[in-house]
């Protein structure tokens, strides 16, 4: 029984792959390649909102428990959600690697805890490394990922709601993100999601445990074409 439940909590582990994906964020995150701005009219109008630092900071919790919350109740979303959130960093690091921008911050003014908090987040993330928002990315994966979810219910979807879109709101208004940063997120999560989810994993695996079969396949395919 035991070992049934530790090898049930084994995949737990592939979480992992997350913070070892994005170990290119902070070798890029700099302006040693150049940089480009992409503030509009609709970002210089976003008020700055100090609340917003506590969605912002529990991105983290939300995005690893979402993901723990997968891989207890369906392997299947869990994996195809992770494989989507791996497959988005390291699109997200050729971004920043060919594209670098820069987000201007606003001077922080007070000793109060959130203004403290904020200045802790700029200390640690330099404003750059932006398009698209990691932030975004991920918690819009969570939306689709319950979407897709066969026993999801008011419960699961509203939680999930909740916190993708305070988070997403989040990287407004404490000015660590432009809305272009958000959408085009929005746009590559969506994207590269759909294309994760109607995959065939099982054909694919069986591809990775015998590259022969790869060959086999081929050969009859060429074969059903020359009649």
């Amino acid at each position: 029984m035991q070992k049934k439940m530790i090898k049930g909590l084994m995949p737990l582990f592939l979480m992992l792959s997350i913070p070892i994906s994005n170990i290119p964020y902070s070798l890029l995150n700099n302006a040693n390649r150049g940089i480009h701005s992409l503030v509009t009219d609709i970002d210089q109008g976003v008020p700055f909102l100090k609340l917003f630092v506590l969605p912002y900071i529990s991105w983290y919790f939300f995005i690893f428990g979402t993901l723990t919350y997968f891989c207890l109740k369906d392997k299947n979303i869990y994996y195809r959600t992770l494989l989507s959130i791996n497959l988005g960093l390291l699109i997200s690091h050729g971004s920043y690697f060919f594209f670098q921008t820069h987000v201007p911050r606003p001077e922080l003014i007070g000793d109060d805890v959130l203004t403290m908090l904020i200045a802790f987040i700029y200390s640690n993330d330099q404003p750059y490394n932006a398009f698209p928002s990691i932030h975004v990315l991920l918690s819009f994966l969570m939306i689709k990922a319950i979407n897709k979810y066969p026993a999801k219910n008011y419960l699961n979807i509203t939680i999930v709601y909740f916190n993708a879109i305070l988070i997403i709101l989040a990287t407004q208004f404490i000015k660590q993100h432009v809305i272009l940063d958000l959408l085009s997120a929005i746009v590559l999560g969506g994207l590269i999601f759909d294309l994760v989810f109607y995959v065939n994993m099982e054909r694919l695996r069986a591809l990775l445990k015998d590259p022969y079969l790869w060959l086999i396949m081929k050969k009859n395919q060429r074969s059903n074409n020359s009649y």
